[in-house]
């Protein structure tokens, strides 16, 4: 039958596909639009499969604080170039998949990928949107957390995310100094809040490390556990957040800036997501 040129274009207006995929899709159909979408979503799962071992290194990070300022959320959804991730409706889209999230009260990239989206389920809808744009894209990353107040940051790139929460702030306006904290934490990459945060096996790797340096150094035996553990010390410092110095003023570390902005105000939790 014939397909008429209104009729692909209502079909592309549906769908964004391509003028010509829409024809072939409508064609296909015999003229039935709900079977060229199906048709459309199908041509969308083979590219989706063919892109399965393709990287995606790039990407959008959105976030969004509850109104109370109790609770964050950070999402990145990727993709493979740089000029999709620059796009108004592929940042669109991650910021729609971020708010279905947050009014379901989703806490996993699976419980996001059930959620309906339209017809469909949102992980339908990425193989959709994959046809769609012509290279894979998948939400790489979805964090929350809940404090007494959370602070947000996204890097001028758009590729790097954080969310800090903050306690004990008496009531304080501490946005600014929650920017800041988020701000050292996008630049210094921290492993934990502070020490009781980090992961046994990395204190036991950075131990047996501090060992084998102190013994290649030519270190008496009965010094090297004395000495690894100066070392883990050391690594403490810089590399949990509250022990890091603050990179606005060498002077003092974090836990001493938030101190000072009010007293006993500390950081509970934070999350960081970087594309690429």
């Amino acid at each position: 039958m014939a397909i008429t040129a209104q009729e692909v274009n209502k079909l592309r207006q549906m769908t964004g596909a391509g003028m010509m995929d829409c024809k072939k899709a409508l064609t296909e159909a015999e003229g039935d639009f709900e079977k060229a979408v199906d048709i459309l979503r199908k041509k969308g799962q083979k590219v989706s499969a063919s892109r399965a071992d393709r990287e995606t290194k790039e990407g959008v990070v959105v976030t969004n604080v509850s109104a109370d300022g109790s609770k964050g959320t950070l999402l990145s959804l990727t993709c493979e170039t740089d000029f999709v991730a620059k796009n108004d409706e592929y940042v669109a889209f991650a910021n729609t998949l971020l708010d279905m999230a947050v009014a379901a009260g989703a806490n996993t990239v699976e419980e996001i990928h059930a959620l309906p989206f339209e017809n469909i389920t949102v992980a339908e809808k990425i193989v959709e949107m994959t046809g769609k744009i012509g290279e894979k894209i998948e939400i790489s990353n979805y964090e929350v957390i809940n404090a007494e107040t959370v602070v947000p940051y996204i890097h001028s790139n758009g590729k790097l995310g954080v969310l800090v929460g903050l306690v004990k702030t008496s009531g304080a306006n501490v946005e600014e100094a929650g920017k800041d904290v988020a701000m050292q934490i996008a630049a210094m990459n921290p492993v934990a809040v502070d020490k009781d945060g980090v992961d046994s096996t990395v204190v036991e790797r950075e131990i047996e490390v501090g060992k084998e340096q102190a013994r290649a150094e030519g270190k008496p035996e009965e010094m090297l556990e004395k000495i690894a553990l100066g070392k883990l010390n050391k690594f403490y410092k810089e590399n949990t957040l509250l022990s890091q110095i603050f990179v606005k003023d060498n002077s003092k570390t974090i836990a001493q800036y938030l101190d000072g902005v009010s007293k006993g105000m500390t950081v509970s939790a934070f999350k960081r997501i970087s594309i690429g």
